[in-house]
């Protein structure tokens, strides 16, 4: 029942729609306007920088805050496995962020909140491998969705090489979650991926003007 509190708990927390609540503020449906994602490139896209910068940090901040509490403050006060915690949390929080309740379970794509867990619970490496290959694809690219997909990536596979050198913070828990994540990130981008091979996938302009959408 405690496990099945966490759960809930990082789910609720990772369903916080801060894209959504953002665009609100300006008189904005996200869901309506761009690309009709409520994640940060859209926010950044609609928005601005200053409230797509702001939806990118709340979106990585709920992952650190879900599994910084399931596995400190959740498990000491009840008696829980630290690791059990953190990987529920790391699970759920970003499933809230995909499927929040609140907006009929249409959300985001979880990168910014996947990248928030790793910092959470992961070694400092798999965070380091996994900015790095979404930096330099990026920057390559200038497809967020092919660098997104390339930092997910490089989640589980640096995790996996970490765990069979016995690095310090890995087990075989944290390798099966950050799989079903990647699973997860990939389902989040089909599109993404058909618009790719169908040339139709837009580029993140850098000389694009911040504009704003009405609802």
């Amino acid at each position: 029942m405690f496990y099945a509190l966490v759960a809930f708990s990082a789910y609720l927390l990772g369903s916080i729609p801060a894209g959504f609540l953002a665009g609100r503020a300006q008189g904005v449906d996200l869901r309506k306007a761009g690309s009709g994602n409520i994640g940060a490139t859209n926010a950044v896209r609609v928005l601005g920088k200053k409230w797509g910068y702001f939806v990118f940090a709340c979106d990585i901040a709920k992952g650190i805050l879900a599994v910084a509490l399931a596995r400190t403050v959740v498990a000491e006060a009840l008696g829980l496995n630290p690791v059990a915690c953190g990987v529920i949390a790391s699970f759920f929080v970003v499933l809230g962020h995909n499927f929040p309740v609140w907006l009929g379970f249409k959300g985001g794509k979880g990168i910014a909140t996947s990248a928030g867990v790793i910092a959470g619970l992961f070694p400092f490496p798999v965070l380091a491998l996994s900015v790095a290959a979404w930096v330099i694809v990026f920057f390559t690219t200038r497809y967020v969705s092919v660098a997104s997909l390339a930092g997910a990536t490089m989640f589980p596979v640096s995790l996996i090489v970490l765990w069979m050198f016995d690095y310090p913070g890995t087990n075989a828990p944290y390798v099966c979650v950050s799989l079903v994540m990647w699973v997860l990130a990939l389902w989040r981008h089909r599109g993404n991926m058909q618009r790719l091979a169908n040339g139709t996938e837009p580029r993140f302009d850098r000389k694009r003007k911040e504009s704003r959408a009405t609802p």
